[in-house]
């Protein structure tokens, strides 16, 4: 059996990296950290796509991948109920190649385009003694703005609220130490082999951007009084869904409310991955989370379901330790 911790990424050592973070440094919030400015706050997030660009490198592909960067960071920002505005890119290089610069911005640039964000800047920096030749890293900037009277953070969540899974595209950008580990070093499977229950190879599948949610989201938060919103990244739904909890309740999860995509089930039954650890490692077929009132749960359905949303009732509210249990 292969834990993520195993494969290299310690997500507890992570969460105490944050905790001691938040005791030094004011305006740090759930998805997003909020800057007060006058009757509104900026909110501001960044993420990279962490070891999805290995499968970048082994394909040699690297026009889709600014998608995933952008998604990581505005989803975040919509998280909050704000509007994302701008974007900014920083990508470090072994060596700049032009023709690799422009594959990766035009992936940016097509992000931020889904998103409706203007891209203002970026960095690139060519650091050669810092990463091996072909290799590169990237980081995202994204800026919103919200009112402060409409800040969605979860304190109005009640006994009762029902919990919305959105559909992810796949595994978005979490996961791919524990991912890469088992479908390449442990089974062996090579990046271009085309699996008999898949449409494409398996690179190509992991390869698949991130969703973007915020646009959908922007339009939600106009049309229905959502109380929380969890993007489901890095730590799955347990912790991303466990930050919008407030005390004295709990989220609890009902496993077979909506379908697990096959690339999950792939990795479980090849690595021999324990149920609870794909669950804190991988978003698990479900990239955002609405928590709405029992009395809108019915509206917000049929409206995702005008809009061809693959959206499925996953849990509800009850009382209890902050904890999001998953039956």
């Amino acid at each position: 059996m292969i834990t993520y911790k195993q494969a290299g990424v310690d997500i507890e050592a992570g969460y105490e990296v944050v905790r001691r973070i938040k005791k030094v440094a004011k305006g740090i919030g759930l998805f997003g950290g909020l800057y007060p400015l006058g009757k509104q706050y900026l909110v501001g997030a960044t993420d990279g796509v962490g070891t999805k660009l290995k499968l970048a490198f082994m394909l040699n592909k690297h026009h889709t991948i600014g998608i995933d960067l952008v998604a990581m960071n505005v989803d975040d920002v919509a998280a909050m109920g704000a509007k994302p505005l701008f974007f900014l890119d920083y990508i470090a290089l072994h060596k700049v190649d032009p023709n690799l610069v422009e594959k990766i911005v035009k992936g940016i640039v097509e992000g931020c385009r889904i998103a409706g964000v203007e891209l203002v800047g970026g960095e690139t920096a060519e650091l050669s003694d810092m990463y091996q030749k072909g290799e590169y890293d990237l980081a995202g900037f994204a800026v919103g703005v919200v009112d402060k009277d409409k800040v969605i953070n979860g304190s109005k969540i009640r006994e009762g609220d029902r919990i919305i899974g959105l559909a992810s595209s796949g595994l978005h950008s979490n996961g791919y130490t524990l991912a890469r580990k088992v479908i390449f070093e442990k089974a062996q499977i090579q990046p271009k082999d085309k699996l008999d229950d898949f449409d494409k190879s398996i690179g190509e599948e992991l390869l698949t951007p991130t969703r973007i949610y915020s646009p959908l989201i922007l339009e939600m938060v106009k049309k229905f009084k959502l109380k929380a919103i969890s993007h489901i990244t890095g730590g799955g739904i347990p912790e991303n869904l466990g930050r919008v909890i407030p005390p004295k309740k709990q989220a609890v999860i009902e496993l077979n409310s909506w379908p697990i995509p096959k690339i999950f089930r792939l990795i479980q039954r090849l690595g021999d991955v324990d149920h609870e650890e794909m669950y804190k490692t991988f978003n698990m077929g479900i990239g955002m989370i609405l928590v709405v009132d029992s009395k809108e749960t019915d509206k917000v359905l049929q409206y995702l379901a005008r809009k061809k949303e693959k959206a499925y009732l996953i849990g509800e509210i009850s009382k209890g330790n902050r904890e999001v249990i998953i039956i």
